[in-house]
């Protein structure tokens, strides 16, 4: 006998898991760098109307999909209609993708938590997250070693995301009503040091410093609408997950709205924490905030690390914290991405939580140990650049074209209005069927310019056509595939 399909106890519930998804690694060590460099403050209107003309009608599109259908994403866009069912798979194998490095980049956390303690960096970060904690080799090529504390902390990440994953829906529920408070809670915590510390003004000053000129640039604009799409959790099959384990007459709108503002407000107070600790830290080295300014694993692993051992007291703590941030916002959006595949698989062989979970759980672990070895980062640094900049964007692409004009953006309009307080006008429509779709499409074609222009990071060919290219080629491919095995229509 199937299972009964499991429901979300309460709307918070449902709430919590979605920002919990939407608020992850990319909030913290994106989002602030992004914003510097692309107008300071005047990044804030590209990135508010890429929110309401992309951001929240994808989100209320996939919200519907998972609602009407009851269904992960393969079986709803089945039920939408049969030849879609691939595009359903698509966007769950490059969940499934994205995961597999996911996970280790939550054990560098795990790692650097107890490092913390210490300040076992001491003044050389860099030396001691390559050398010592990644233990990096000089090409993506040769493998080296699997560092043991990196893989420790692998394992323990994954044993994590297994049992809250296996534990169900409500487990879930139980789980995010701790897991995504707690990162908001150490972002204030880390934000009023920041503030009391010198140089902090200069540091907020050149996160917020508005460049309107910077406006005119149609870059700024797409970088703009691109950490949107990418930072609330879009195409990757978990919203669609999420919303199918709602009730009948949950509210939709509502939840949309909520959910995508708090997720940017938590990344506009990501910032404030970043940069104040940048603004101490330039001015206890007498540099220039710009100087030491910088996003991603190096400001995560480097840059911060070395700004908080400056710290005139409490150092140590204040480094536990901020690892206790990361890890908080990480494990978050992995077990839910790890949730959207095990959504897909359940639905569509009818099995059991626990065989769908260990379905999934176990290749992606096998996989992931290759971004846990020396080359790891090498390879999880193309793979990632291209599955987002190309993976992403396509399903996103697909599932606008395909939900918005072949179920229709007024069914989808109708649909969630007959069951929420807010209601939407023509303009969710024509978001739908046209902004949307331009701007992704003019994302997929700045990417493609910019990688033809010159390999993405000098790496090798050779290996940008394996961790890259073939990924990517290889999604829909195999999403194909999945669509055509012998399936059994949920109860």
């Amino acid at each position: 006998m199937p299972e009964a399909r499991e429901r979300w106890t309460w709307r918070g519930a449902f709430v919590f898991a979605v920002i919990g998804s939407a608020v992850g690694l990319g909030n913290i060590w994106r989002f602030p760098y992004l914003a510097y460099e692309n107008g300071g403050g005047a990044f804030l209107i590209p990135y508010f109307i890429a929110l309401v003309t992309t951001g929240v009608p994808l989100m209320i599109l996939e919200f519907a999909l998972g609602h009407k259908f009851g269904a992960g994403a393969p079986i709803a866009m089945r039920r939408l209609r049969e030849s879609f069912e691939w595009v359903g798979w698509w966007a769950t194998v490059v969940g499934f993708i994205i995961i597999t490095y996911y996970a280790v980049v939550m054990a560098w956390t795990i790692r650097y938590m107890v490092s913390a303690a210490t300040l076992a960096w001491g003044e050389d970060a860099g030396g001691y997250l390559f050398g010592q904690v990644l233990q990096l080799t000089d090409s993506p090529f040769t493998l080296g070693g699997i560092p043991l504390p990196v893989f420790i902390a692998f394992v323990i990440g994954w044993v994590l995301m297994y049992l809250i994953v296996r534990s169900g829906i409500k487990g879930v529920g139980r789980v995010v009503m701790i897991s995504m408070p707690l990162p908001v809670l150490l972002l204030i915590i880390l934000v009023l040091r920041g503030l009391t510390l010198p140089g902090a003004i200069d540091g907020i000053n050149y996160y917020l410093e508005p460049d309107f000129a910077k406006l005119a640039d149609p870059q700024v604009w797409l970088a703009a609408y691109g950490q949107i799409f990418f930072s609330l959790s879009l195409a990757l099959a978990i919203l669609i997950a999420y919303a199918s384990y709602l009730p009948g007459d949950a509210e939709i709108v509502n939840n949309a709205f909520l959910a995508s503002f708090v997720n940017c407000g938590i990344s506009f107070l990501a910032g404030l924490a970043v940069f104040s600790v940048l603004g101490y830290m330039a001015l206890e080295q007498g540099v220039d905030v710009a100087h030491v300014a910088a996003g991603g694993v190096g400001l995560a692993f480097v840059v911060f690390p070395t700004g908080l051992g400056l710290l005139p007291a409490g150092a140590s703590l204040f480094a536990v914290l901020f690892f206790l941030l990361l890890f908080s916002a990480a494990i978050d959006s992995a077990f839910s991405l790890v949730e959207g595949v095990v959504t897909s698989v359940a639905d569509k062989w009818n099995l059991t939580r626990s065989q769908a979970v260990t379905a999934v759980t176990l290749p992606a672990f096998l996989l992931g140990t290759l971004f846990t070895t020396g080359a790891g980062l090498y390879w999880l640094d193309i793979v990632d650049h291209f599955i987002n900049n190309f993976g992403l964007v396509l399903v996103g692409l697909v599932e606008c074209i395909i939900v918005g004009w072949f179920w229709g953006a007024k069914e989808v309009r109708e649909y969630v209005n007959a069951r929420s307080e807010i209601k939407l006008g023509p303009w969710y429509e024509f978001c739908i069927k046209y902004p949307t779709p331009l701007m992704l499409t003019l994302t997929l074609i700045w990417s493609l310019y910019k990688e033809l222009r010159a390999p993405y990071e000098g790496y090798p060919l050779s290996a940008l056509f394996l961790g890259g290219w073939a990924v990517v080629i290889a999604a829909p491919i195999v999403a194909y595939v999945l669509s055509k095995l012998h399936r059994r229509e949920v109860s």
